[in-house]
């Protein structure tokens, strides 16, 4: 049993982050029980008046992270597996790509990057480099960056309804990150228009100057797109004629997860 902790005093509102401290000790105690638990068995677990408990669990039901049953009793939401079976995707992912990133740079000695899209941004979960390739191209795992500006991130944008794209750029005003960032929706149009054709999307020194892209993207046995693929030079070492060698990457990581080209 989770001890009890000390409460607000009575006066006292609890701050945001305070509420989602309580939020996360409840789905912890509710992950503790196989069974739907009593409203009042979870208030006298962590300390908290019913009627807080009460106002914090029914404020994410509809969310679907915490169910509500007969009888005022709770247990986790369906919510929470899908969120995790996305977490477990991109790890899968991680896992299966990650010797195919390291046979690409050992190939050309170059950065290759593997990049996730999250909301709005490419976040980069995984990098193979070494030798002249750390040399001013510098992808740090977890960093983030806009989908418009990145190699990969205009494959997730290519996969994208028209609507869900002008969706996007009115989200993020396509705000450029150097001078060579794609600003307008006519042009970046232009760009996710040559995809399917050529098989790589590129980023000229649109995400940082002096440093060049390509990408490719990586799909599941569903045909899904997960993942992209990239690969990083200086600018001045920067060559189309390796575009070849990510689509064949990215192929072999997408056969891998069970995607029947």
């Amino acid at each position: 049993m989770i001890s009890p902790k000390k409460m607000n005093a009575p006066h006292e509102k609890p701050s945001g982050i305070q509420v989602i401290d309580r939020l996360v000790r409840l789905l912890d105690l509710l992950a503790e029980h196989n069974a739907p638990v009593a409203l009042r068995d979870l208030a006298a677990q962590v300390g908290l008046p019913p009627s807080t408990v009460h106002r914090i669990l029914n404020a994410v039901v509809p969310s679907g992270l915490v169910e509500r049953l007969d009888g005022g009793q709770y247990q986790l939401g369906l919510r929470l597996l899908e969120l995790g079976a996305k977490v477990k995707e991109r790890l899968t992912v991680r896992d299966v790509a990650l010797p195919y990133l390291q046979q690409l740079h050992d190939a050309t000695g170059e950065s290759v990057n593997l990049g996730v899209r999250d909301g709005d941004e490419i976040v980069y979960i995984e990098r193979a480099s070494g030798g002249r390739s750390s040399v001013r191209v510098v992808h740090i795992v977890g960093s983030r960056a806009p989908l418009h500006t990145t190699a990969t991130g205009k494959w997730f944008l290519a996969e994208m309804s028209p609507s869900e794209r002008a969706a996007y750029c009115a989200r993020t005003g396509l705000a450029p990150q150097t001078p060579h960032s794609l600003t307008t929706r006519a042009a970046l149009e232009a760009e996710l228009a040559k995809l399917p054709q050529e098989g790589v999307a590129y980023d000229l020194e649109e995400q940082e100057l002096g440093v060049r892209c390509i990408a490719a993207p990586i799909r599941d046995e569903t045909g899904t797109l997960v993942a992209g693929i990239s690969l990083s030079t200086p600018a001045e070492r920067f060559d189309r004629d390796k575009a070849p060698l990510v689509k064949a990457t990215a192929a072999a990581i997408s056969r891998a997860l069970g995607h029947k080209q």
